[in-house]
């Protein structure tokens, strides 16, 4: 009996049962200490690396759609599944003890090798883990049948372990000189696999005998065979796969050249060769004979068989990286590919000789981000711009919704020029802004890339590059020794409303244009560089007007433009008449600004490790917050500006509040943070990292429980793991942010006491709207009274009756006269008088010399129409008097002022006559009188106080 590749499924008896076959490990290493203030959540923009992902078919009977197609591909220390159909992300496997090496499937299960470990999922659960005995790491596995095959990262040993019970079978040990590589089991071949060198040869064994068969010597293989003494690396097999006639297989070398080989006669039916060295090979399935090769630099390379080799096509800078896996869906004209810049593709062949077209892709950065911001108001989107001289949106919520601007066509120009796509984008983004007040009308983003003399503008809502480039030409045009020189751009800042666009360059020139048509609007200039700041800077050959804009931003209101420059001053310019109004002088050069609009703090990146805000009303430094070991890359404001989060080049995160200019939270990641951004919802923050092409968000603990606060101290810092890419939904993603384990509450919470001082009067802190819905409040129930009762409406038969005649008239309906109301019986009329609300009660419970705390508690709950019910519903005189008394003594407690005025309005308008009628409450109400006329007098005089320090701060500011 024959045992072929596509039919390796072993069908899993019965009994026992599973739960005794699984072995999950403890990790027994102790975890990374979490930080107070953020916890890692997922990351963003993973797709694959430079693992070859695994193809997986699968087809049901009775099924109309065709087969279900799954990918497998490799995320660094976890893998990810795709649905081939939309290339939607089905779910993520958990983070393994190292990164993966190779990646297998068997069915439901996902095996994986991570350093000396083989690691078995099934549905994203590890339920088995098989380690290498001599410790060594493995570096390609494969399944066999009921078992796995896997090779040693120095290529001298084969081991077989069972699939189920995870024991190690046999070990095969190579000869000398032969470097395995990769395996490969050829069809109808029982029991024997095909193991592929680094030297270029070939070896066929027995895996259950444990012999060597046949070696294919390199010789034969490749027209190159290395000499016996010199080791060349050119030689080496780097794509070995299956061909769909038995015997024959594919064989790639480092060197370009393409071996088809019939294993059974020892001979090389073929040979092809391509540009660079050959990383994968695939067969086409479905009855046509084409192969398809990949190339180190990105190339796809089609080849008709029938025709002795000839190149059909090339697809030149399919990926703008090494390709790394080339598969075709069987049965279907569908080619998967998948490359090392973090993409996977789908080609689809029209017809047997057409070139292939893009049908679907899947991709992120291919180069780590440098830049990251929110975008709009909502939190779902960000924008990253990389080394790879791409801007991407990133989706929060979903990752399919994700997308590349669009720079133009350039596909077509590269392929008409032959030259790599990638050299025809846009150099590198250096500064971003944007203004999403008017998306819909026209571009909303500039940007600003390295050494270009113009900025660019970008519409979200059409995905693309917009209209214009908005440059320094005009300025530099002159005769002679007038002529001006024309610097690079560097800082951009689109207006809060979304109408202007300002951008500055390295030679001090400052110019907005209109968004919309792409007019120059104004020019702003920051003269001569002040004497005080002259003498601190040595001279760098540049001429003094030339002073080199670092920053832009403008207020809110359109008031305010702000530039920072090089030499270390802000400038403050007036957005209508263009004049410098104030220019801050800073202790060092300014590197960056950044401005939040909302509160008017700008803080500004100097370099001397120090950040310092500035408020944009005074004009004056507020804060300096250092402490920094290392030059700071990037900051942002919380949505309310009390945070201000930093990253430096000591791969340090901080965590400044505003207010008190206090390190509250720092946490060191791994790597360091290049670009960090925080979520206008306040639910996330967003870094970038240079050793990884993702966006990683954390979530901010302070949204879903406590936290409190506390100066960081440099011994305190914990190094922190960055986040993993979660495959679950985002509404699980959510729920579990309160499983988030923090750090227990230490004892001396600081909580307001009810009363700061007993000398001070305290309000209840409600809003001002319910005490004067409760004095009006007859007012509006009278204005909100209906006209007239409601009316229901008329019944209708299901066949209304008609009267005799040749017009057709119906029936008048004749009203039945009303029933008589059934009168309430006395017994529940008695009851319901003897019945105490819980105002009454509260108000009788509470003691007569206190404060009456639990009644006012429960007072401020109820709404103003429930009040103005329960003061009307004190009809004895007991319940006046002791209502008065509650009065007196919180007036006496000196709290909730405003409330006990309001109740003492409502109750003099109600009760008056009542009041005035029984002399027996005249003493409660001079007693109330007295004390309301005290505790007004001393209200007056507090606020009084307060009003004229304020009038005396305000005069000497």
């Amino acid at each position: 009996m024959a045992v072929t590749s596509d039919d390796m499924t072993v069908d899993e008896p019965a009994a026992p049962p599973r739960k005794r076959q699984r072995h999950i490990p403890v990790d027994e290493a102790p975890k990374s200490k979490q930080p107070r203030l953020f916890a890692p959540f997922r990351a963003l923009g993973l797709i694959t690396n430079h693992i070859p992902f695994v193809l997986q078919t699968r087809s049901h009977k009775g099924a109309t759609e065709g087969p279900r197609i799954h990918l497998v591909t490799c995320l660094g220390k976890s893998w990810a599944m795709w649905e081939g159909g939309k290339m939607g992300l089905l779910f993520v496997g958990p983070d393994a003890p190292e990164p993966i090496s190779s990646i297998s499937m068997d069915g439901d299960a996902v095996w994986a090798a991570s350093g000396p470990h083989i690691l078995k999922y099934l549905r994203g659960k590890e339920i088995l883990r098989i380690t290498n005995p001599l410790g060594s790491s493995l570096s390609f596995i494969t399944i066999f049948g009921p078992q796995i095959l896997a090779l040693n990262e120095e290529g001298s040993r084969m081991y077989i372990w069972d699939t189920e019970r995870g024991d190690l079978d046999s070990t095969i040990e190579f000869d000398f000189g032969f470097t395995a590589t990769s395996i490969l089991h050829p069809a109808t071949y029982l029991n024997k696999v095909l193991v592929a060198s680094f030297e270029g040869s070939l070896q066929l064994w027995n895996i259950k005998t444990q012999n060597c068969i046949h070696k294919f010597s390199a010789s034969k293989l490749s027209s190159n065979s290395p000499s016996s003494v010199t080791r060349d690396t050119s030689c080496a097999i780097t794509a070995l796969t299956l061909s769909p006639a038995i015997d024959v297989v594919g064989i790639g070398f480092t060197s370009g050249e393409i071996s088809i080989y019939d294993v059974r006669a020892d001979e090389r039916l073929m040979r092809l060769f391509m540009d660079g060295g050959v990383r994968a090979l695939g067969f086409r399935s479905d009855g046509h004979p084409v192969l398809a090769s990949a190339s180190s630099v990105g190339h796809i390379a089609l080849w008709d068989l029938n025709e002795g080799g000839r190149l059909l096509h090339m697809i030149r800078g399919a990926h703008d990286g090494a390709v790394t896996a080339v598969e075709w869906v069987p049965g279907q004209p569908v080619l998967i590919t998948s490359g090392e810049d973090n993409s996977v593709k789908q080609w689809l062949f029209d017809s047997p000789t057409s070139a292939p077209r893009l049908l679907k892709f899947r991709s992120g950065h291919h180069a780590p981000p440098h830049l990251i911001r929110y975008y709009g108001n909502d939190g779902k989107q960000l924008l990253t711009a990389s080394r790879d001289r791409s801007l991407r949106c990133t989706s929060i919520v979903r990752d399919s919704r994700s997308f590349e601007m669009s720079q133009g066509s350039l596909s077509k120009k590269a392929t008409n020029l032959s030259i790599p796509l990638t050299s025809l984008k846009f150099p590198p983004i250096t500064s971003i802004s944007y203004s999403s007040a008017r998306a819909k009308d026209w571009d909303d983003i500039l940007t600003v890339h390295t050494e270009e003399t113009f900025a660019r503008s970008w519409t979200m809502l059409g995905k693309r590059l917009g209209k214009y480039s908005f440059g320094f030409a005009e300025g530099s045009k002159g005769k002679g020794k007038e002529k001006v020189a024309l610097g690079s751009a560097k800082a951009v800042c689109v207006t809060a409303c979304g109408n202007f666009g300002i951008a500055s360059s390295s030679t001090g020139a400052i110019y907005m244009w209109n968004m919309q048509s792409g007019i120059k609007r104004k020019t702003f200039s920051v003269g001569a560089c002040p004497p005080d700041v002259v003498n601190r800077f040595q001279a760098t050959g540049k001429k003094k007007t030339e002073r080199s804009i670092t920053g832009l931003a403008s207020d809110a209101l359109n008031r305010t433009v702000i530039a920072s420059t090089l030499d270390g001053t802000i400038n403050f310019f007036d957005f209508h008449s263009t004049k410098l109004e104030h220019t801050v002088v800073l202790p060092s050069t300014a590197v960056s600004i950044l401005l939040h609009r909302d509160s008017g703090l700008l803080a500004a990146v100097c370099d001397d490790m120090v950040i310092r805000i500035i408020d944009i009303e005074t004009r004056r430094i507020v804060r300096e917050l250092g402490g920094f070991r290392g030059r700071v890359l990037d900051i942002t404001f919380s949505p309310d500006s009390r945070w201000l989060i930093s990253t430096s080049l000591d791969s340090v995160i901080r965590t400044f509040d505003v207010p008190t200019g206090r390190l509250i939270d720092a946490f060191r990641t791994s790597s360091v943070a290049t670009s960090v951004s925080f979520s206008p919802t306040n639910d996330f923050l967003a870094t970038a990292h240079v050793d990884s092409v993702g966006v990683f968000l954390w979530a901010n603990r302070a949204q879903y429980s406590d936290i409190t606060f506390h100066t960081v101290a440099d011994d305190d810092i914990a190094g922190v793991d960055l986040p993993s890419m979660q495959g679950l939904a985002e509404d699980e993603d959510l729920s579990a942010l309160s499983a988030l384990t923090i750090e227990d509450k230490p004892q001396d919470v600081f909580s307001t006491p009810p009363q700061l001082d007993g000398e001070l009067i305290t309000l209840t802190l409600l809003p001002r709207s319910r005490w004067q819905t409760l004095l009006n409040l007859e007012v509006i129930q009278q204005r909100n009274k209906p006209k007239e009762p409601p009316k229901a409406p008329e019944k209708a038969p299901f066949f209304l009756p008609t009267l005799p005649g040749v017009e057709p008239r119906f029936v008048p309906q004749v009203k039945e006269d009303a029933q008589p109301k059934e009168k309430s019986t006395r017994r529940l009329e008695k009851s319901a008088a003897a019945a105490e609300s819980v105002f009454y009660q509260k108000l009788t419970n509470d003691q007569a010399e206190g404060d009456y705390e639990s009644f006012f508690s429960f007072a401020k709950t109820l709404s103003p129409a429930a009040i103005d019910l329960e003061l009307r519903s004190l009809v004895s005189l007991e319940a006046l008097r002791l209502f008065i008394n509650a009065l007196i003594q919180r007036l006496l407690s000196h709290r909730d002022f405003e409330a006990v005025q309001a109740f003492q309005n409502v109750f003099l308008r109600i009760h008056g006559d009542t009041l005035v009628e029984n002399p027996e409450l005249r003493d409660d109400l001079e007693k109330l009188m007295s004390v309301e006329r005290e505790e007004s007098r001393r209200v007056s005089e507090l606020i009084s106080s307060c009003l004229g320090t304020l009038g005396f701060v305000r005069d000497i500011l």
